[in-house]
């Protein structure tokens, strides 16, 4: 959750005269220019806020516990001394076999656990460290709008500068799809200047949805290779699939290894979003550096959580357990799809993740309906996602809010809702959701 704070400070005009000390030493404009110092879009639709029975659909959380094979083996681990002491910075050597064996064959090569493997405090510490190890003030980071909202603030607090490309939605027709969004790659080649150092590519995608596809990643690296761009190939939806898509490794492309590093997450794999571990693959030259940044940001991630994931890893493929996680999700997802049906609601069909983008612009709320000032000035989107929070009971996320100013408005009549709940909630979500058909028009 961000916090905001006075202009004046980021100007630097704390005063050290009168009777008010309480912003008296100036914060970095860094801060500011990642918007990390204004109220996000997830403190305002955050449960504080919000009617106490809403039904929060717009935050990635699971409302189910991971498996107990899991959880019983985080509570071995807590039972052990040496699980509770550090692990190595690299992650606990168990771990990263447990990384080695799961996921050397989806990347076609014998991974080494020393230098190829880097256990993280979640996806999200792995990737600000990557722009800590690789940025150099006033690099450009490439970013394909919409994105995932901490990548700006980890770009900025970095000294890195983000250069946006947007996806296009082509959604015009009856039933759209993920795959409707789409790179203008003449617009992504003139987004290149000798300044871009990295470039992001997050598949499947979070919010859309979209899992992209072989060619649209060749001509991606065919821009890294041409421009000698590093590339963060953000794949923590890699386990959430659907309709026989097939997920290709930015990596395994040709050429690619060598300047890639894949980022990976146990919270989004095995429904634990609050343990906080994650890991990374790529060539030594690359995790190396990132290594150094990690030991110096955290040293260390949590060891008995660790053991834990180790234990996913190393029982998931006998379990079955990612094969019936994505059918289960599968169904979670048709059953909020089918109210937005009912409703007659357009949406981006998701091919990978647990989101769905919905056009709520036909939502009509009244012109004088009281809304706070968090969402006034901020796009018609978010009030009326407000105003189907307050009124209907289910909360979403406007996505413009993943966008540059310059691009708001491309994703102003999409709200973002969650699937990754139970059956139940999503059912009873779909119904609440049957209200909005008065406010239509």
């Amino acid at each position: 959750m961000s916090i905001s704070i006075s202009a004046t400070l980021v100007q630097g005009k704390g005063s050290l005269n009168g009777s008010d000390r309480s912003n008296l030493i100036p914060f970095s404009s860094r801060l500011h220019d990642g918007r990390a110092s204004t109220q996000d879009v997830w403190s305002i639709y955050s449960a504080a806020n919000l009617p106490a029975d809403c039904i929060n659909l717009g935050q990635g959380y699971m409302n189910f516990p991971p498996p107990k094979w899991i959880t019983d083996a985080a509570h071995e681990a807590l039972g052990s001394v040496l699980t509770n002491q550090y692990s190595h910075p690299k992650g606990c050597v168990r771990l990263r076999n447990a990384v080695k064996d799961f996921y050397q064959k989806s990347f076609n090569r014998d991974l080494n656990v020393e230098t190829e493997i880097l256990v993280t405090s979640g996806a999200n510490q792995g990737q600000y460290s990557v722009f800590t190890a690789f940025l150099e003030h006033g690099d450009e980071v490439i970013l394909f709008e919409p994105f995932f909202d901490q990548f700006l603030p980890h770009v900025t607090l970095n000294g890195g500068t983000p250069v946006y490309v947007p996806l296009h939605p082509h959604t015009d027709s009856a039933k759209p799809n993920s795959s409707d969004w789409k790179i203008d790659f003449d617009e992504l080649r003139r987004s290149i200047t000798p300044k871009a150092k990295i470039i992001i590519v997050n598949t499947p995608h979070n919010p859309v949805g979209k899992v992209f596809t072989r060619e649209e990643l060749e001509k991606i690296a065919a821009l890294a290779e041409e421009f000698n761009l590093l590339v963060m190939a953000d794949e923590v939806y890699d386990c959430v699939v659907f309709d026989g898509k097939e997920h290709v490794r930015f990596s395994t492309l040709p050429g690619m290894w060598d300047r890639t590093v894949t980022v990976l997450s146990a919270g989004k794999a095995f429904a634990a979003t609050g343990w906080r571990v994650g890991w990374l693959i790529g060539p030594p030259s690359i995790i190396a550096p990132i290594l150094a940044a990690c030991t110096r940001i955290v040293f260390c991630s949590n060891y008995p959580l660790q053991e834990a994931v180790a234990a996913g890893l190393e029982q998931a493929a006998k379990r079955g357990f990612f094969e019936t996680q994505v059918r289960e999700y599968q169904e979670r997802r048709d059953v909020l799809l089918s109210a937005f049906d009912k409703l007659g609601l357009k949406y981006s069909l998701p091919e990978g993740s647990y989101f769905v983008l919905v056009d709520i612009s036909r939502v009509k709320f009244p012109d004088d309906y009281p809304f706070p000032a968090s969402v006034q000035g901020r796009g018609d989107n978010f009030k009326a996602c407000w105003f189907i929070a307050l009124e209907i009971g289910v909360a979403s996320i406007p996505i413009s809010e993943f966008y540059c100013l310059e691009h708001r408005s491309i994703g102003e009549k999409y709200a973002r809702f969650a699937f990754c709940k139970d059956v139940e909630t999503l059912g009873k979500a779909g119904e609440r959701l049957q209200a909005l058909a008065k406010y239509l028009v």
